[in-house]
């Protein structure tokens, strides 16, 4: 699973790559994140806000910190 939090390290970004991390070790994901702090990388992916998380290649949350049940639901088939 490829993980990219989106943002430019803003308090609110940091916050949201702590509550992916918090997750993926309580649900023992196995799980490559990355930060992602390029605009013109940010950009490619639709996204005009931040924080912004991508999960294999979709936009999962745009411009707000996602809460821990957030995250778990898109580990989920």
């Amino acid at each position: 699973m490829e993980i990219k939090v989106l943002g430019t390290g803003c308090p609110k970004c940091q916050q949201t790559m702590n509550v992916v991390k918090e997750v993926i070790a309580e649900a023992g994901v196995a799980a490559n994140v990355e930060k992602v702090t390029d605009i013109m990388k940010i950009t490619s992916y639709g996204v005009l806000g931040t924080p912004a998380v991508v999960i294999d290649g979709e936009v999962k949350s745009v411009g707000k910190v996602p809460t821990k049940e957030d995250v778990k639901s898109w580990f989920k088939k």
